[in-house]
């Protein structure tokens, strides 16, 4: 069994007398350890099925298995544990604290970690050892979206989900950014997931799952993931 399974998955919504399917029968794996690209045009699916792999929202129909549990089929006590402990969430648009320190930031998200690892040492991993004690105001883009990967790190989770992380960075950052990320599911064995509508960067990939109109519409695997510097777009 594979780390991760959608099987025959689909999510839907009722508008009136419509049925939207916002996901239909979503189906791929997802070995321990990839980095894995889900990519596709807005509309695509692609939010869903992380809303759906990070418990944040259920689906209709279907089998969500993530190391061996079904996802779907948790109790709400079990579901808020698997958020709190398990997953770690990256957005596009940072969601920092405003008046907490990037330490700070950091150390709030490792107060609800079983088994967190050193604020201090996650913000020097990601290259943020000199601003500990800034503000998010005090930092740009790239350095706000190094805090909230940090924040995410340092819960220590199996699972680390990315939506549309470098959506609102310059060409440059986002590079920084994919770098960190790539690295991170190379160093550590973390299952990282970014999903995107750039088709430029999955050359960088262990699989690339691209999407349309809520269908898993191809699944290619790459044994030899470029080195995110290599890539132009």
């Amino acid at each position: 069994m594979s780390f991760i399974e959608f099987d025959s998955v689909y999510k839907r919504y009722q508008m009136g007398e419509i049925t939207i399917n916002a996901a239909d029968n979503v189906t791929f794996q997802i070995d321990q350890g990839e980095f894995c690209i889900v990519v596709g045009p807005s509309g695509a699916g692609k939010t869903t099925v992380l809303n759906m792999l990070g418990g944040m929202d259920g689906c209709s129909d279907g089998s969500i298995n993530v190391d061996g549990e079904v996802v779907n089929e948790f109790t709400r006590k079990r579901l808020i544990e698997y958020r709190r402990f398990e997953v770690g969430f990256v957005f596009q648009f940072y969601n920092l604290v405003q008046n907490l320190t990037a330490l700070e930031n950091v150390e709030l998200a490792t107060q609800i970690g079983r088994k967190a690892l050193n604020p201090r040492k996650v913000l020097e991993r990601v290259g943020l050892g000199e601003r500990l004690n800034s503000f998010p105001a005090q930092l740009s883009g790239g350095e706000q979206q190094r805090v909230s990967i940090a924040r995410a790190l340092a819960k220590n989770p199996k699972l680390l989900l990315c939506d549309e992380p470098t959506g609102a960075l310059d060409y440059s950052t986002g590079k920084q950014i994919l770098k960190l990320l790539q690295d991170t599911a190379r160093e550590t064995g973390m299952t990282v997931i970014v999903i995107t509508h750039n088709q430029a960067i999955t050359p960088m990939a262990n699989r690339i799952i691209t999407m349309r109109s809520g269908r898993v519409h191809r699944i290619a695997m790459n044994n030899r993931p470029m080195p995110v510097e290599k890539i132009e777009w």
